[in-house]
């Protein structure tokens, strides 16, 4: 009997992988937990990998063929999955962020991604790298506004973000960059596409002092907390530790504003930008 056929890359090949691994596994008559023990990983490793919530790296791939005998198809073919326009230790983050059902998100330093203009984007990548070329600036910007487009789908993913007012307040690009950003913050809000909440530089001390929190909830997957550094990130799928994660944020949304008042908070700022850029 022919083995399965190769994927086309361009039919979401990370999704078709993880499809054919779940038909894979089901016809060997293995449930999750008994092919992650083979794998020396969780059976909720596995779950992400069908789900398309985590990226298949070769090593697994080569692991799965002798586990499954599928030939090699999971080898040959998690190099069409591996392609992507963001960096190694991002990209499997963006990718689980395309499918999240929901978001939860504490920025402690800029606006999240998801929500940035092109030329707050800009400003910031410019930031991180100061003598780059033009063309690999407009790359990143392309890349980071491109990943906005989960928001267009009116019923995932819930999006709860976080700002730390130091946020609001940090002139990132000049005044009309950050009106321009604030106001695209407010406008998302007004449309019911994004809960927005600021933390108060009057709280003082809070359960997130030593960075930001990015926890992601799935479908038919464990959920996933992004643990993000200078230049370099993990996704992490301990359960101890998406706990500790979301306890963390719960505490966030009870010392920050309300949605009502935070809405304020951010159209009075913006409206202090706009007035500074126009003097």
């Amino acid at each position: 009997m022919p083995g399965p056929k190769d994927l086309d890359p361009s039919s979401s090949p990370r999704a078709l992988l993880g499809a054919e691994l779940r038909h894979a596994r089901e016809n060997a008559g293995l449930s999750q937990d008994e092919l992650g023990q083979r794998l020396f990983v969780s059976g909720s490793f596995i779950g992400q990998l069908e789900a398309g919530a985590r990226r298949m790296q070769p090593e697994y791939a080569r692991m799965l063929d002798e586990a499954l005998g599928t030939k090699g198809f999971f080898a040959r073919n998690c190099k069409a999955a591996a392609k992507s326009k963001y960096p190694e230790s991002f990209t499997e983050a963006v990718e689980a962020e395309a499918i999240a059902t929901v978001i939860r998100q504490y920025a402690s330093l800029l606006i999240p991604g998801l929500l940035q203009t092109p030329a707050y984007a800009r400003a910031v990548f410019r930031a991180y790298r100061p003598t780059a070329p033009e063309e690999e600036i407009d790359q990143l910007v392309a890349a980071r506004i491109e990943r906005a487009h989960v928001l267009a789908d009116p019923t995932k993913p819930l999006l709860w973000a976080v700002l730390d007012e130091a946020t609001l307040r940090r002139v990132t690009g000049g005044a009309a960059v950050m009106a321009e950003a604030l106001r695209h913050v407010t406008d998302l809000v007004r449309e019911n596409r994004v809960i927005v909440q600021v933390l108060p530089l009057s709280v003082g001390a809070h359960s997130s002092m030593e960075g930001a929190i990015k926890l992601m909830d799935f479908e038919d997957a464990p959920p996933l907390v992004f643990l993000e550094h200078v230049g370099t990130g993990r996704l992490e799928d301990d359960p101890a530790t998406v706990s500790r994660q979301r306890r963390a944020f719960e505490l966030l949304t009870a010392s920050a504003l309300s949605p009502k008042d935070s809405l304020a908070l951010i159209e009075a700022i913006a409206q202090d930008y706009a007035h500074e850029e126009h003097q």
